[in-house]
Formats: C-alpha cells, sequence, structure tokens
C-alpha cells in the first residue's frame, strides 16, 4: 500500500488538476466542439491516477508491465490528453489540435493515434469490457500490473456496461479497479430522471465489487480508496466518486447543458478566470 499523501503532495495534484482543466477549456474552445462537463468532473480521478497512483512510463508508453488505464466514458477524451500531455507523454501544443482533421487527438479517444490509449472508447459499455478483458489477460500472463476503468454515470444504463461488471466480479479481478464518474448529469439532464441507477454502490456490491464511496474532488480520499484497491487480493473493487458536471467554472457546474457544448470566446475566458489565472484566448 502507498503512503498516505502528504500536503504538499495533495497541493501539487490540485495545481495539476487546475492545470489540465485551463486545458480542456482552451482545446474545446478552439476545436468548437467536445465535452467540457464531463471532462472537467473527472479530472481530479485522471491526476491522481496518472500523477500518483499509476505505473507507467512517458519514455515507454507500452512497457509490458505498465498499468492500463481505459477511459470508457470516452467523450471525456479532452481530460485524458491534457493529462497526458502534463505527464509528458505528448507535447502540451499539441493540444490546440483536438478534434482536427488528421490530429492524433481525435474527439473520442483512439488506441491507433496515440501510444498511450489503451483502449478506443466512446461507444457506451465498451470501454468497460475492454478493461474487464485486460485485467483476465494479466491473471492468465502471470502478469501484476493494474487495470483502471474510469465510467459515466449515464454509461451505467448501457447493458453491456453490466454484462462485463459481471464478468469482473465473476472471475474474482483483483486487479480490476472501476472508478464511476457520478456527476449525476448527463446530455439530456440528470440520470435519475432519465433511467435512475441508483442505489449504484449497492448493484456494483451485488457484483462482487468491493464498493466505496468519495467525494471524487477530493485527492487524499481519491488516493486512499485507490491505495486500498491497489492491496486487495480476493476480487474487483468499485469506486463511486462523487463528482460535479463543469467542476471548476462556475457557469458550468451542474449544468447538462454543458455535456458537450463548447465555450464561446468570452465564456472561455470567464472559465479561465473562474480557474484561478485571466487570459485572453485568440478569435478561432
Amino acid at each position: 500500500m502507498m503512503e498516505p499523501p502528504r500536503t504538499a503532495d495533495v497541493a501539487a495534484l490540485e495545481t495539476t488538476a487546475r492545470e489540465i482543466r485551463r486545458d480542456i477549456i482552451r482545446m474545446t474552445y478552439l476545436a468548437g466542439s467536445g465535452h467540457p462537463g464531463g471532462s472537467l468532473s473527472v479530472t481530479d480521478l485522471l491526476t491522481a491516477l496518472l500523477f500518483r497512483e499509476m505505473r507507467i512510463d512517458p519514455e515507454r508508453p507500452t512497457w509490458p508491465d505498465r498499468d492500463r488505464l481505459v477511459l470508457s466514458k470516452g467523450h471525456a477524451a479532452p481530460a485524458l490528453y491534457a493529462a497526458l500531455a502534463h505527464r509528458g507523454f505528448l507535447p502540451r501544443a499539441e493540444l490546440a489540435t483536438l478534434r482536427r482533421l488528421g490530429s492524433r487527438l481525435q474527439g473520442h479517444a483512439d488506441r491507433g493515434k496515440l501510444p498511450a490509449i489503451e483502449a478506443s472508447t466512446g461507444c457506451l459499455g465498451q470501454g468497460i469490457g475492454m478493461a474487464v478483458g485486460m485485467a483476465l489477460d494479466a491473471r492468465l500472463a502471470g502478469r501484476s500490473h493494474m487495470v483502471y476503468a474510469v465510467l459515466g454515470d449515464g454509461e451505467c444504463q448501457a447493458g453491456p456496461t453490466w454484462e462485463a461488471l459481471m464478468a469482473g466480479g465473476h472471475y474474482r479481478l483483483d486487479r480490476l479497479v472501476v472508478l464511476l464518474d457520478r456527476n449525476g448529469l448527463e446530455t439530456d439532464g440528470p440520470t435519475e430522471a432519465i433511467m435512475g441507477i441508483e442505489p449504484i454502490a449497492d448493484k456494483f456490491r451485488a457484483f462482487r465489487y468491493r464498493t466505496v464511496e468519495i467525494d471524487g474532488h477530493d485527492f487524499p480520499q481519491i488516493l486512499d480508496a485507490l491505495a486500498e484497491a491497489r492491496s486487495r487480493t480476493d476480487g474487483p473493487t468499485a469506486i463511486v466518486a462523487r463528482t460535479v458536471k463543469g467542476k471548476g467554472v462556475s457557469f458550468m457546474e451542474g449544468k447538462s447543458a454543458w455535456h458537450g457544448k463548447p465555450p464561446s470566446k468570452s465564456e472561455a475566458e470567464r472559465a479561465l478566470a473562474d480557474l484561478g489565472s485571466p487570459e485572453e484566448v485568440p478569435a478561432r
């Protein structure tokens, strides 16, 4: 188990997450499309994974013993791209190419474009299936790396999600960790109004996952949950992270309208000011 995070460690993670959020705003503004809301809500989870928890090496993105990360909610690719850039897997300047023709940074994560992407995702329920397969493959190959799958809560309305989760529980895949970005909103409104998924933690438990519920924006809680998951030897773990859609940007927080709507120039500048540093953005 990893040592408890120190105050300085948490402060560094918070600073990194804030810079990733600023990149998300810049990227979706410049692209004129994308998904800022869910990217902002999942940022702290990805920051904790990539900058503290996971065994990865930017110089060796295909290192066989690396931990794997599958962003099953593939539409939050801006958060993943920005986090990978800050971690050294690609140049930060490349973030400005999001969704452009020929760019490596497509609207949904594409395994064929970047070696750091473990799975092409975006079709709801398929990412978790691939993550379960990776965890099963690791067991059969005698490897000990972890497999982390980040799900969206709207994705938990899709049948394939639960077929995959059932397999993870059935095979007692102790290297599998599922993180649910539970921001409560999807494209058309609240998940509970569209197709309720509660009691979601009990459902994970029924599928044989040791399940913990945390504040998905509290780094000590995130890191404690991840450390406990790594130490487990009797089955998979599910971390239900309660988050805020549009986290960090006052006018985006808790608004489903920002699921797939890019900011305008003035909105991008307001968002960047909210995130701690006013900045004028160029016209698209």
